[in-house]
């Protein structure tokens, strides 16, 4: 391993290979702040341009560098205009934004800028040290593990409910599930509940999705509520009060930063996770292990609830190359993407990539290292100037937010069509939000939804019925482990409910 680092430092510290992880940071960073324009459309963009450098290990670094650049500048929209640039930067919005709203847009740009630099750069070393005996551990994972895995990350609604609301959670889900059929299925190729509509039959996408539930609404509410938003009359979030965070809060953040890099990135490891998963299932461990009015302050500008997704989405981005390069596997759309341009390059992926072209796969992981370290030198400064976008007068600040909402649906999916899809969940959404319904729910069983049928269809075949639950005790334990974090919060508050109720007796 000592001499691979040393052949990826040597390939790396190259200064055509520095320059590409500078350009593939600032295009990624400049692609991810733009709600819409996600990696995959940039790195499919650009293959052309890797191609015509010549060089797979310089063409892999700037590709490298635009993916996980895209994830870490990301968080900015979501933080100031809670308008998802990138699916696994949703999360960030549950806390970022209302962090922007009363004055601390600085401060969470800037938590999001470190625990973002943490994630990645604790995932590269995570990725340095086991990405061999990972690609067995990848794997062991079958359809019947990844159903498991997909029912995990839905019993992480419990999270996002807040006292009372496990039923308005599970209604949501419930919902954002139907959403996630719309389209050809997973057994059949037949278009279901598409009403007819050929542009429905490939689905709802996702960003239309995410900005129909959280961009769309809020603009709705700054046009119907003008106290609210970015120029309020008090003023209070129209101060940008420091950049800085306290040592409290640096404490409180670190243990999360080191769980969530962890876990972040074995999440990554497994092919179909990716950073959404890995950005929700964060947020929601880190809220089930908060504690009295810790727990009370997520979703209103929580530290640790800011820092958990921006750290483990950064470590699921590292965490994906372990199959992408020891096993050829793409874990998401944006690794097949990368898979296809490592094979226009006549690099072949697998396990005999370290041994054969060490250059390319050292190279690449060394470049890690250096991109976090750019992006967060080129982030930091910026963030003064980035957070004055709050400073726009509201006049101007709702067709901003107008425009790049509908830029971003229309371009997902060239499609004209899905204006009016935006228009009629962003209305729908709206409604939700004055009856008091969480909307994360919604997207995170639309998220799981497609895989979730996906494998629980592929087990059915494989083994013939449920029979799979039983066999495979990986699978039985990951059910097991939703059912707890379905249940637990559930005890706890009875717990507390018991607690308080003693002390009154006492009184």
């Amino acid at each position: 391993m000592l001499e691979g680092i040393m052949i990826g430092l040597s390939a790396a510290l190259s200064i055509q290979n520095l320059l590409m992880v500078i350009a593939g940071c600032l295009i990624g960073t400049f692609i991810g702040m733009l709600p819409g324009l996600g990696p995959m459309s940039i790195i499919a963009i650009m293959i052309p341009v890797a191609i015509t450098l010549g060089d797979p290990t310089a063409a892999l670094i700037l590709l490298a560098g635009v993916y996980y650049g895209a994830i870490f500048g990301g968080s900015t929209s979501s933080i100031l205009l809670n308008a998802p640039g990138v699916a696994g930067t949703v999360a960030t919005s549950f806390d970022g934004y209302p962090m922007a709203r009363k004055g601390q847009a600085g401060k969470a740009l800037t938590i999001a800028a470190v625990a973002s630099f943490a994630g990645g750069t604790i995932g590269a070393i995570l990725l340095m040290i086991f990405a061999p005996a990972l690609s067995s551990v990848a794997l062991l994972f079958h359809s019947a593990e990844y159903f498991a895995l997909m029912v995990v990350g839905l019993s992480a609604i419990a999270a996002f409910a807040g006292t009372g609301q496990v039923a308005k959670a599970l209604m949501m889900t419930i919902l954002g599930l139907i959403l996630a059929t719309v389209g050809e299925g997973a057994l059949f190729n037949m278009p279901r509940f598409t009403l007819g509509m050929m542009d429905l039959q490939s689905g709802i996408s996702f960003i239309t999705l995410a900005m129909a539930m959280f961009a769309l609404p809020e603009a709705l509410f700054l046009v119907l509520n003008p106290s609210r938003g970015a120029n309020s009359e008090d003023g209070a979030s129209n101060k940008i009060t420091g950049l800085r965070f306290s040592r409290e809060e640096a404490k409180a953040m670190a243990p999360v930063i080191g769980r969530q890099s962890v876990q972040g990135f074995f999440i990554g490891v497994l092919p179909g996770a990716g950073a959404t998963i890995a950005s929700f299932l964060g947020y929601a461990v880190e809220r089930n292990l908060a504690k009295g009015d810790e727990q009370a302050e997520f979703g209103k500008g929580s530290v640790k609830g800011l820092a958990a997704p921006e750290t483990a989405n950064n470590a699921a981005c590292t965490g994906s190359f372990v199959p992408l390069l020891t096993l050829g596997i793409p874990g998401s759309g944006t690794t097949a993407i990368l898979l296809g341009a490592l094979i226009a390059l006549n690099v072949t992926p697998g396990p005999r990539l370290m041994t054969d072209t060490p250059e390319v796969f050292w190279a690449v992981i060394i470049s890690m290292f250096i991109g976090n370290l750019v992006l967060l030198i080129l982030n930091l400064p910026l963030i003064p100037y980035i957070a004055k976008i709050l400073s726009i007068p509201r006049n101007y600040l709702i067709p901003f937010i107008l425009f790049f909402t509908l830029m971003g649906a229309y371009i997902g999916q060239n499609n004209a069509t899905e204006l009016l899809i935006l228009v009629g969940l962003g209305v729908m959404a709206t409604i939700f939000r004055f009856a008091d319904y969480p909307l994360a729910p919604l997207l995170i069983g639309f998220i799981l939804g497609t895989m979730l049928e996906d494998n629980f269809a592929r087990s059915m075949q494989l083994y013939r019925g449920l029979d799979f639950i039983l066999e495979r005790p990986m699978t039985l334990g990951l059910l097991v482990l939703a059912a707890i974090l379905v249940l637990l919060p559930s005890y706890r508050a009875r717990r507390a409910r018991k607690r308080a109720e003693g002390v009154a007796d006492g009184d």
